[in-house]
């Protein structure tokens, strides 16, 4: 086993909840083992301060598993999961929800959702990779699925030196598969959705709309397969319109309203350009939801994530008629919460109307962050009136 010695005060993160040791903060490494492997974590003096996963390729040297000195074995990850499940369950969660959210569940580098009858995983760090074998049997035994789809195709996975790969774990089945999500039937799909198939951390936030679109024409930006829509359209909107630059995901949107028997309007572009054709077309709404992508995926370009997500908040409100609301959110981890009210605040005065703030939200419950990782949480979302 490798014996990971710190630099001098480095361990006083780790034991208030940071999972992370990086490189620069190693003074030295002792033993030898594989990469991938689980290392004893110790202070500068040789106080033990925990064991986790080791990966000399990168930046993150050791992601923290646990505090105490205990066996990391087969039945030390099956307690951790079904731990991380029973969470959910006890919280209500039933049909579909995110059962382990990797480090804010003391499981570095594993993301395991749920989907109806069937589990997406993602596989993000050299240690569970090769654990991949038996935590695969471990969901089988804890979820009783009919399949398991691995979605382990993001780039985060080759700074630990890992290719990227997708494909089915467990069973054989259609990718394409039915949930239910706030009493509305969706079809997600597995192998090319969003993240796991879909956006999950949103699931409370779709249903918040139903303050705020009861008899109101809204518009629905970068709508994905529709999730915002089919909320509103069910909460009683006089008119939805969803707005997304690919034709795939408004495809599903339009066959996940007719699941429903709901009716929406897609329009297909990129949303900068649409925004400003309606506000040359003098259009008003009276609810906006912007949804964007992460604008930035390193710290490095929060600058300039920042500048997008103001032209887009910027010309959202400008549609937005007086009386009515915008809905606006971001899922960068690197736009801290401060850094997205700011960001607000800016794109008020820009606008040049007034508003309040009406509600500020965050990721779904099953997505709950770790004290002391500001990293978990990621997802901020605003509700303002326009006045």
């Amino acid at each position: 086993m490798y014996t990971v010695y710190l630099k001098k005060n480095e361990e006083k993160k780790i034991l208030n909840g940071y999972p992370w040791v990086y490189a620069n903060e190693v003074a030295r490494v002792e033993g030898k083992d594989v990469q991938g492997s689980v290392a004893e974590v110790r202070s500068f003096d040789g106080r033990f301060i925990g064991k986790g996963f080791i990966n000399h390729l990168s930046k993150i040297f050791v992601r923290i598993l646990t505090l105490r000195d205990e066996t990391i074995d087969y039945s030390f990850f099956y307690d951790r999961i079904n731990a991380a499940n029973a969470y959910r369950r006890e919280l209500g969660y039933s049909d579909n929800y995110r059962a382990v959210f990797a480090e804010s569940d003391m499981l570095p580098g594993l993301i395991v959702d749920k989907y109806g009858k069937y589990l997406s995983v993602q596989f993000l760090s050299l240690g569970v990779e090769k654990l991949k074998a038996d935590i695969t049997d471990i969901l089988v035994k804890i979820f009783e699925p009919s399949g398991i789809y691995e979605r382990s195709d993001v780039a985060v996975r080759e700074k630990e030196g890992l290719k990227q790969t997708k494909g089915v774990l467990y069973g054989n089945f259609n990718p394409v598969v039915e949930i239910e999500e706030n009493g509305l039937k969706l079809l997600v799909d597995l192998e090319n959705g969003q993240k796991t198939g879909y956006f999950l951390d949103q699931k409370e936030n779709r249903d918040n709309v139903k303050y705020y679109v009861k008899d109101r024409t809204v518009l629905d930006c970068f709508c994905n397969v529709g999730g915002f829509s089919l909320c509103a359209a069910k909460y009683g909107a006089k008119e939805v319109t969803a707005v997304d630059i690919s034709g795939v995901a408004l495809s599903f949107a339009e066959r996940n309203a007719a699941l429903n028997g709901l009716k929406i309007n897609t329009v297909e572009g990129d949303v900068f350009s649409v925004l400003r054709e309606y506000r040359k077309e003098k259009k008003k709404f009276g609810t906006v939801i912007l949804d964007p992508p992460a604008f930035t995926k390193s710290a490095d370009t929060v600058k300039n994530a920042v500048a997008g997500y103001k032209d887009v908040n910027v010309q959202g409100l400008k549609l937005v008629e007086k009386g009515g609301y915008l809905i606006t959110c971001s899922c960068s981890q690197h736009l801290s919460v401060q850094g997205f009210l700011n960001m607000i605040n800016e794109s008020v005065f820009e606008s040049g109307v007034r508003a309040k703030l009406v509600e500020f939200r965050t990721q779904a419950r099953d997505h709950a962050t770790l004290i002391g990782t500001e990293q978990s949480l990621y997802l901020k979302a605003a509700v303002l009136k326009v006045l």
